[in-house]
């Protein structure tokens, strides 16, 4: 039997935190305990927001905390061309299509349907898209495709929940609600989710899966924060025929009020701590790992 497969797989779109050496300890910890491998993923599909200096972070980081991985580094910005290909083949099955409208036409939209109760939205609180552009003629499609005007290619999620069936996961960590074992699927409940873009030939939740089984990853560790997009990832796996990995979805480091570690809020780095003088050690001891 193979080895297990691990992967840490951080942006490099500014400076790690606490909370990504608690994700990347531990997914090298568990590789090391049984035996498996560890490997480092750079997801740099954001032209805008990545830069090679904090790659070049990411990389001194996790030297510093003792961390070794196998080369070469995986670097989504390298293989375009098969994400090209998975939304190809999700396409020629009637799966994809192109919806045109901006963010602030959406929430127009939206507000227009008047929902007494408020209008439906995926597990990270943001609302559905309103699928509006899915029931747009083939001339009409046609026409704007050929303006030039910028898009979202979106999973068509009823077709795409019809054709898989139920789906499930193994979840060997915790989910919001302790959540293990068994897992049911629900996909639909994120709408249709962007999978890429005009200027860009995938999304996360395109990229991840597709990652995740072109590198052998068999366990995928990963923050709570997560938990409910496997369901997404679980229907592209289902969809593209692609293998599926075990799930171990962790706690989140936090701040003292309570909010998750992020680089957004301007988390403190790795790099500062590092530069008023903490260890290796304090950095395992201050995320609770031995």
């Amino acid at each position: 039997m193979p080895p297990p497969v691990f992967r840490f797989a951080p942006s490099p779109n500014g400076y790690l935190h606490l909370g990504h050496a608690f994700s990347a300890l531990l997914n090298a910890d568990l590789a090391r305990e049984s035996g498996g491998r560890f490997l480092l993923r750079i997801e740099d599909i954001d032209a805008t927001r990545c830069k090679p200096e904090f790659e070049t972070a990411i990389y001194e980081d996790l030297a510093w905390l003792g961390m070794s991985w196998e080369t070469p580094v995986w670097r989504q910005s390298e293989h375009l061309a098969g994400y090209r290909d998975a939304v190809e083949k999700l396409s020629a099955e009637g799966l994809v299509y192109p919806s045109f409208e901006s963010r602030l036409d959406i929430a127009k939209l939206i507000a227009e349907q008047n929902i007494p109760h408020g209008w439906p939205r995926d597990p990270d609180g943001a609302p559905l898209y309103p699928g509006t552009a899915r029931a747009l003629g083939p001339e009409e499609r046609e026409r704007l495709l050929q303006s030039g005007a910028p898009y979202a290619l979106r999973l068509d999620m009823s077709a795409a929940c019809a054709q898989a069936g139920d789906l499930s996961w193994t979840e060997r960590g915790e989910g919001p609600k302790d959540e293990t074992g068994t897992v049911a699927a629900d996909p639909a409940a994120w709408g249709d989710v962007i999978i890429a873009r005009k200027e860009m030939p995938t999304s996360y939740h395109l990229s991840v899966v597709l990652d995740d089984a072109l590198q052998g990853v068999t366990e995928v560790a990963r923050g709570q924060d997560l938990f409910w997009s496997t369901s997404v990832h679980r229907l592209l796996q289902e969809l593209l025929g692609l293998p599926q990995p075990t799930y171990r979805h962790h706690r989140l480091i936090r701040d003292a009020a309570g909010q998750k570690l992020s680089k957004s809020t301007d988390a403190t780095s790795l790099r500062e701590l590092r530069a008023v003088g903490a260890s290796p050690a304090e950095i395992r001891r201050r995320i609770g790992l031995a």
